[in-house]
């Protein structure tokens, strides 16, 4: 069984939304890798590059297999693009995750109808999702991502306090439009540094860092590091010219995405911003009657980790931490033990607690039994 989180028992509360790489995996590759290290372990973007930090060649021949896979795609990305079923029911899941969350707006009272979605991914999945349920119309709600501007448009923390009412003719009632605060914590692709400021522009014309040259130069490396039953010792020779990796990292360094062997941006504006941001979702979790649900996050960065852990002191936040397999939800037992503000939910034996089974059965207005052996 799944143990759902009752409607009923959040709904009228501050309620915040942690999402992770998981919840997109069947549309992006996530910083996992498909070889090992001589103990067994599995290699992740992170962990190779603290090997390769004296090997300027395999160091950045890893990031530019990184930018091919994981970058580049999410800066293409648009729905009508999606080529797989997975791909297109990924997209739907986050639309129904929406959905269950403009339910439970529609339920309070209160005027400041908002809901905060924190992701450390950045892609646009969640303002798609949020686009196509506008055009459907079934919903009246507001989109904050935090930008205020008509041409340009830039991102301020500040943003994300304001909210929207409507009033009647003769301005006798005011109605809270529901918001959900969509809040990128690792930064987005659609960012661009401005001046001083972060400019938003919801475009994909990217121009493609990596020739085809140097694309060619790396694919046999790029592909044993996605090859079952890879070593990490095996992985083999690349051959860069020290100019091709100086253009290389002064595009890269240029991103507005953090680096993901440090959880740090390099540029100074980002930076600023990602502290305003982790500054934002502290502020969130210390408020009374406050509940975080995490989903498709493993906690690697410390800076969120440690953040969460100190807000739980605050005995007026409750944390749901949704666990994709029963390993995950005993690592995460390990982490979260010594508060009892927290609950990890995992999954049943012999099934996964993926986006669909998170969305029919833990996070619902009307909450599923689960049978064993029921599809995806």
């Amino acid at each position: 069984m799944f143990e759902p989180i009752e409607a009923l028992d959040i709904y009228n509360k501050n309620v915040n939304i942690l999402i992770g790489s998981g919840a997109s995996a069947d549309l992006f590759p996530t910083l996992g890798l498909q070889i090992r290290d001589a103990q067994g372990n599995w290699e992740t973007i992170e962990t190779l590059s603290t090997k390769y930090a004296l090997r300027p060649e395999k160091n950045a021949a890893l990031f530019m297999h990184y930018y091919n896979t994981c970058i580049h795609p999410v800066q293409t990305f648009t729905p009508a693009a999606i080529t797989t079923p997975e791909g297109l029911e990924n997209l739907q899941h986050y639309e129904v995750l929406l959905h269950t969350l403009l339910g439970f707006l529609d339920r309070r009272k209160d005027a400041n109808r908002k809901i905060n979605i924190f992701t450390t991914n950045y892609d646009g999945c969640l303002t798609h999702a949020a686009d196509r349920l506008l055009v459907k119309g079934v919903h009246e709600f507001v989109v904050n991502d935090g930008t205020s501007g008509f041409y340009k448009k830039h991102l301020h923390a500040r943003n994300f306090n304001t909210f929207q009412c409507q009033t009647g003719v003769f301005e006798r009632a005011a109605y809270g439009v529901p918001q959900l605060n969509i809040i990128h914590l690792h930064g987005s692709v659609y960012w661009a540094k401005s001046g001083d400021k972060i400019e938003v522009n919801y475009t994909n014309d990217f121009k493609k860092m990596l020739t085809p040259h140097v694309e060619n130069k790396i694919s046999e490396f790029s592909k044993y590091l996605v090859t079952k039953g890879g070593v990490t010792d095996e992985v083999p020779l690349v051959k860069l010219t020290p100019n091709q990796m100086e253009k290389f990292w002064y595009e890269y360094n240029k991103l507005p995405i953090v680096n993901p062997t440090k959880w740090k941006f390099h540029e100074t504006v980002f930076e600023e911003h990602y502290y305003q941001m982790l500054r934002l979702l502290s502020y969130e979790l210390e408020r009374p009657n406050s509940i975080l649900i995490t989903f498709g996050f493993s906690f690697a960065d410390e800076h969120i980790l440690k953040l969460v852990q100190r807000s739980l002191s605050n005995p007026k936040l409750q944390t749901f931490v949704c666990a994709y397999s029963q390993g995950g939800a005993r690592k995460m037992r390990d982490e979260f033990g010594a508060w009892r503000n927290v609950k990890v939910i995992g999954p049943p034996e012999g099934a996964n607690l993926n986006f669909s089974h998170f969305n029919k059965h833990v996070l619902s207005l009307s909450p599923q039994p689960y049978e064993p052996g029921e599809a995806h």
